[in-house]
């Protein structure tokens, strides 16, 4: 009997479960939103709002607790650090390594990008928004997404669109 038992099985294994949590936690984390079955979006939740709240805690604490928070993420999220990349023979190490990070690695935007903005916000983190059936075999779909997302930072928004820009061009 599973009396007490909160996690769905998902019709997989113990382990290929957890592996396949962890890639839609990377996922997630990557684009701040997610679109699975509902069944999956409901065990996807508690994962990453732990991981959030891992990383909230990190925020003001001492320099141990958030190396060591950062490692409790990668190991859930079964990432492993890009510190010692080197680059490649055309690309330098650390303009390859930077632009990887800002862009990859998980456990660099759960910290620094996703973890402040919900730094005063005590728990709920994430909504489930249930969209239509799948037509394939009419499983529930739904959208997991950040109840907040994250501002980009103000030099990577552009000043003026591209269409603007070749407009006044064309006109000069």
């Amino acid at each position: 009997m599973r009396h007490l038992k909160r996690n769905a099985k998902l019709g997989r294994k113990g382990d290929h479960r957890n592996a396949m949590l962890a890639n839609m936690a990377c996922s997630f984390i990557k684009h701040h939103r997610i679109t699975t079955t509902l069944t999956k979006a409901k065990v996807l939740r508690p994962v990453v709002e732990k991981l959030i709240t891992l990383g909230r805690a990190a925020i003001g604490a001492k320099k141990e607790y958030n190396v060591h928070a950062r490692r409790q993420a990668a190991a859930k999220l079964r990432q492993q650090p890009r510190s010692l990349f080197h680059g490649t023979p055309t690309r330098k190490g650390k303009v390859v390594r930077e632009a990887w990070r800002n862009e990859h690695d998980v456990v660099h935007i759960l910290f620094d990008k996703i973890a402040p903005v919900f730094k005063d916000r005590m728990g709920g983190y994430t909504r489930i928004i249930r969209l239509g059936q799948r037509n394939g075999d009419s499983a529930q779909l739904a959208i997991l997404e950040l109840v907040e997302l994250p501002i980009a930072p103000a030099d990577a928004v552009p000043t003026e669109p591209a269409t603007e820009k070749a407009a006044t061009a064309g006109k000069a």
